[in-house]
């Protein structure tokens, strides 16, 4: 049940539903298909487009082919509509994008960092208030993936680097003009949001119990149930990277012993070929070990792939995904990494053990589920209604930005 008692509810509730339809499916389906997916009458979903269009929320373009009779139109993004700017903050950079309905994103920006809070969050805010500056009323909020746990919306540690409780949105929008509004800005851990991407648009689509596993520096990991990542009593659940898997000795620079982020990931391809670590340092050379030490990725990928195993024993997932690091190490060495699983799994677990495979969308998922996020929010009859009442009139009295989404950079990410 939607809850709608009156017409204009069930209106508002059928405009989110087909805006909604329209993103999930990347803009890619006709009129006609998302009405009999929808189960809307005919008529309906020609109303609810039109007025749709009417507050530029979505544009229709003829399909590139169709058979006889009347030309058949695929909703889309407006050229003038709703963006959401998205941002990956990494141990050593950020990358900032905007997103459009459908889920297309475009790369405005990428820079390094030097590993402080002021230093990343402080550049990014002061980007992030530019793009809201140039892009105006299209901003529909903003979404900020870190390689660290988040608790209680916006409190951030990333033990390697320092990081304890930093509060990310004063952060981003200190003394800034126009300030980033209260209730905008949401902050995720990158592996919960890489999940998030990955239940929406790749792997683990259609997949009632998943797990996914980020591997950057270090692992990060976290169930994905129905679609939806579990984050725990205050959202800084599922670090499985602090969880001690494979029965390690070393100890973590988040205070336990032994942790599996001691093993796996780029600090342990630096370790294992006795290069310096720690800090997020060391991306460039991390990636030169990682495509010419057979024997270094060889260890990671076993020590990935003993981990597993526990989570799958503890969980039991119907897929694995991987993205980072984890998707490189499958690559090259998924045999070890199989071969170390297997004898780890519990029998009943090896009869049908879960699929492996790595991430189908890269290291753009934590962007990506930063987008989401975003969407999630505005993808609501009081976020459409918000829009249409305090947006659409002065949007088409502001220059026109569509140009944001016509980069041709090979960072352009085209879902």
């Amino acid at each position: 049940m939607n809850g709608a008692t009156t017409s204009g509810e069930l209106r508002a509730h059928n405009r989110s539903r087909l805006l909604r339809a329209v993103h999930d499916c990347g803009a890619a389906r006709t009129r006609s298909q998302l009405t009999r997916e929808l189960g809307l009458a005919r008529g309906t979903a020609s109303v609810l487009v039109a007025g749709l269009v009417e507050d530029e929320l979505l544009h229709e373009a003829p399909a590139a082919e169709h058979g006889r009779g009347r030309p058949t139109q695929v909703p889309g993004p407006h050229p003038r509509g709703p963006l959401a700017l998205a941002a990956d903050v990494r141990e050593d950079a950020w990358e900032l994008a905007a997103c459009e309905l459908g889920g297309r994103a475009t790369v405005l920006a990428v820079r390094p960092h030097d590993g402080t809070p002021e230093g990343a969050l402080g550049t990014l805010g002061a980007a992030l208030a530019a793009e809201r500056g140039r892009l105006g009323h299209r901003v529909i909020g903003t979404g900020v993936a870190l390689a660290g746990p988040v608790r209680h919306g916006g409190l951030v540690d990333i033990a390697h680097l320092g990081w304890r409780s930093v509060d990310v949105p004063r952060l981003l929008g200190a003394g800034r003009e126009p300030p980033l509004p209260a209730g905008e800005v949401f902050v995720g851990n990158d592996t919960a949001f890489a999940a998030l991407a990955e239940a929406r648009r790749g792997r683990l689509r259609g997949v009632r119990v998943g797990l996914h596993l980020h591997v950057d520096f270090d692992p990060g990991g976290v169930l994905v149930v129905d679609g939806r990542p579990l984050g725990g009593a205050t959202g800084s659940g599922a670090e499985f990277g602090h969880m001690p898997l494979i029965g390690g000795e070393r100890p973590c620079p988040c205070g336990a012993i032994g942790c599996w982020s001691m093993e796996v990931g780029a600090n342990a391809l630096l370790r294992h070929a006795g290069l310096e670590h720690g800090g997020g340092r060391g991306r460039a050379q991390a990636e030169h070990v990682l495509a010419t030490s057979r024997e270094a990725v060889a260890a990671n990928a076993a020590a990935l792939g003993r981990g597993i195993a526990a989570l799958v024993n503890a969980h039991d997932p119907e897929a694995v995904t991987l993205s980072g690091h984890g998707a490189e190490l499958y690559e090259r060495a998924g045999e070890a990494l199989r071969a170390a699983c297997e004898p780890y799994l519990m029998a009943i677990r090896r009869e049908r053990p879960p699929r492996i495979e790595g991430s189908a969308l890269g290291w753009r998922g934590a962007l990506l589920g930063a987008m989401e996020s975003v969407f999630d929010a505005f993808l609501t009859p009081g976020g459409l209604e918000c829009w249409r009442r305090n947006h659409a009139d002065q949007g088409r009295d502001t220059p026109d930005t569509r140009n944001v989404m016509n980069s041709t950079s090979p960072a352009e990410n085209p879902l």
